[in-house]
């Protein structure tokens, strides 16, 4: 299949082949973003701005563990360890 091209040498958009080719590349793109979807759902209820809700059972968990990762961030083992890196 010969495409013909323009004075610049890009493919001609006028042609039979170019659409062709534009029908198959847009074919094959929406498969491929079919297939590469994300397969878990979040349940995480988000506020408006996007931040996680701290309101529901699953934020009340996420808030119970990043307190429990900034107290052990603060403890002495962990500062002993940061002084010698």
């Amino acid at each position: 299949m010969a495409v013909k091209t323009t004075a610049s040498g890009k493919m001609d958009k006028r042609t039979k082949e170019y659409k062709e080719l534009k029908d198959r590349l847009a074919k094959a793109r929406a498969a491929k973003a079919k297939s590469s979807a994300p397969k878990t759902q979040s349940t995480l209820k988000k506020t408006k701005s996007g931040k996680v809700d701290k309101r529901t059972k699953e934020g009340k968990a996420i808030c119970e563990r990043m307190a429990k990762a900034r107290k052990a961030q603060k403890s002495l083992s962990n500062r002993l360890k940061r002084l010698f890196r």
